[in-house]
């Protein structure tokens, strides 16, 4: 639902940014922000700060900034309405019911029963695996050394021998058959009727970041098959995109989240202080996964299993996670089959060694694509680096490339000019990667034109909001018109009208934007790192070379577009006369 702007303002003034990070985040007074641990990233000096005077945060280490909504969509993986709507019942501030459409409020309603059912299922199955008949689960749990306190953590259960007590107990509950097989708890047959297809099973209700039930997971009592049984894709259910234990992995910032292959291996690591542990739904690892791990981390260890079929499905994974911007690691499970069987025998302490030397996964790369190659044979040892010349191809950063060759030149004593000539000539072959050019000279490349534009235009709005009082003293010169991205724009005319009417307001500017991503890039506007200066006259010329250069990018941008934007001409002839006046123009930071 899209709230009254009014209304989301009145909210997020009544929630001081300081009073609702602190529930979070440890914070410490210092001159005029607050300061603490970003709750983003694993750090152990405070670089997050909160000011209650712009009612915003930064962090000046991974650089996430944002007003009291954005930290709790962040932190609570909530959506904009969502955090609207547990910021007000915060401050106590009523909220309008919800104006649905007809089919709005059929979608709305159908989602909210089908977590409903699966949320009574999940209490069926957890009082089930407590009665005489639901021994045999817990029996098996126990012997898989798992506490009261864990199986009570992850919810699990079991299902009786029967198929239809549970469709018998939902029906007592008030649901509807459809709606129970909609929500992937039963079938319906012509010898058994509407009956569920877990039984003889202990169950793993499987819950989304907020804690919802939205499937199962069951494991067979027994030498049935399948030896393991998930709910089908439902309308609340998408194997693809949710990770067994994200729920709880998502705040342990541990810095890392530990990719796991089965649910076992998710509850024993948890059990043992490993909160970060989650796992795939009984599919292999998808995109849509890594792009959840994403929200919360940008380094991901993998504990798959060390047989065949895991090492295979670590290669995969590790070519999935590089695409989604994550980076790798694996850990060694030997000479244990998973991270279950390894904390049982060795225990925490010893997986926590192996996460200390948990390897890099490029190098996990060749030292399995090593084995198929006889490195005493030199034809054969050609194969193999040209092979190494291959996957150093997929890095398109060039000093990345550069780095892990020269690694794997040294670890394989190869000459690095040698390997480099392979790249080359393989890149050049198929096109996969420019060859690295090697600076002439220690000068550093300059940025792309449209980034320095960009960059400019940053660092006057985050000027003004440091220095609300120069907008007075530079309004003739610059409109919103010459902010050339167009959320720039937008960010730009919302502030220079709140500065002409007195009204300074940054953190209610980001409230503007309901998307995401877009309200981290309004924040950001506000949290440019500007230039060092000591002295005043150096900080009236750098502010002056800013304003100069938005000018004259504004002037240039409306010059190109001459003949196809009507209003292109009124700002080329007002950017000119800008220009010349700026040109001769003092501006006072006093």
């Amino acid at each position: 639902m899209f709230y009254p702007e009014e209304l989301v303002e009145e909210v997020r003034m009544k929630n001081d940014i300081v009073d609702v990070i602190s529930g979070y985040v440890r914070l410490q007074k210092k001159g005029s922000n607050h300061w603490g641990l970003c709750p983003f990233h694993n750090e152990k000096s405070p670089s997050f700060a909160v000011s209650g005077n712009k009612q915003m945060y930064h962090c000046f280490g991974c650089g996430v900034s944002g007003n009291v909504y954005t930290f709790i969509m962040s932190y609570e993986n909530y959506t904009f309405p969502e955090a609207v709507k547990m910021l007000a019942g915060r401050a106590g501030v009523n909220l309008p019911e919800v104006e649905y459409t007809e089919e709005m409020r059929r979608k709305e309603n159908k989602r909210a029963r089908l977590l409903e059912v699966n949320k009574e299922a999940a209490k069926f199955f957890y009082y089930q695996l407590r009665t005489p008949r639901g021994e045999i689960g817990l029996q098996y749990l126990k012997k898989r050394e798992l506490t009261e306190e864990t199986m009570k953590k992850f919810g699990l259960g079991y299902a009786g021998k029967n198929g239809t007590d549970l469709v018998q107990y939902l029906r007592q509950k008030g649901f509807e058959d459809e709606l129970i097989k909609e929500a992937g708890l039963a079938s319906f047959s012509e010898t058994r009727g509407l009956s569920s297809q877990f039984w003889n099973r202990v169950m793993f209700p499987i819950q989304d970041i907020n804690h919802r039930v939205i499937g199962f997971g069951g494991r067979v009592m027994g030498d049935g098959e399948p030896k393991y049984l998930n709910s089908p894709e439902t309308p609340i259910f998408d194997k693809r995109r949710n990770l067994y234990g994200m729920n709880f992995a998502r705040t342990a910032r541990s810095g890392n989240i530990i990719l796991c292959e089965g649910y076992m291996d998710v509850i024993a690591m948890q059990q043992a202080g490993f909160t970060q542990a989650v796992a795939s739904l009984g599919t292999a690892f998808t995109s849509e996964q890594a792009s959840l791990l994403h929200r919360y981390t940008e380094n991901v260890l993998l504990a798959y299993d060390s047989d065949g079929a895991g090492v295979k499905a670590a290669l995969r994974g590790i070519g999935i996670l590089r695409e989604a911007g994550l980076y790798a690691k694996i850990i060694n499970m030997q000479p244990y089959k998973d991270p279950d069987e390894f904390m049982k025998n060795l225990g925490k302490d010893a997986f926590k060694e192996r996460i200390d030397q948990a390897e890099n996964s490029f190098f996990f790369e060749i030292r399995i694509l090593e084995r198929d190659y006889d490195l005493k044979d030199p034809e054969s040892k050609t194969r193999f680096y040209r092979e190494i010349a291959k996957k150093l191809c997929g890095f398109s950063e060039e000093v990345e490339r550069e780095n892990y060759l020269q690694a794997v030149a040294e670890k394989y004593a190869i000459g690095a000019d040698n390997l480099r000539k392979l790249v080359i000539s393989y890149a050049s072959q198929t096109g996969l990667a420019r060859p690295i050019e090697r600076p002439k000279s220690g000068v550093q490349q300059k940025s792309s034109p449209q980034e320095s534009r960009k960059k400019s235009q940053r660092l006057l709005l985050t000027w003004l909001t440091d220095e609300p009082g120069v907008y007075q003293k530079i309004k003739r010169y610059i409109s919103p018109e010459d902010f050339t991205e167009d959320l720039y724009k937008q960010v730009a005319a919302r502030l220079f009208s709140d500065l002409d009417k007195g009204n300074y307001n940054p953190a209610g500017i980001i409230s503007m934007f309901t998307d995401e991503e877009e309200q981290r890039e309004a924040a950001s506007l506000f949290n440019t790192n500007l230039p060092a200066l000591e002295t005043k006259q150096e900080k009236e010329k750098a502010f002056r070379d800013i304003l100069l250069a938005v000018k004259r990018n504004s002037y240039e941008y409306y010059t190109s577009k001459l003949g196809t934007d009507v209003n292109a001409l009124k700002q080329v002839i007002e950017g000119k006369k800008a220009l010349e006046e700026l040109a001769k123009a003092h501006i006072s930071l006093d």
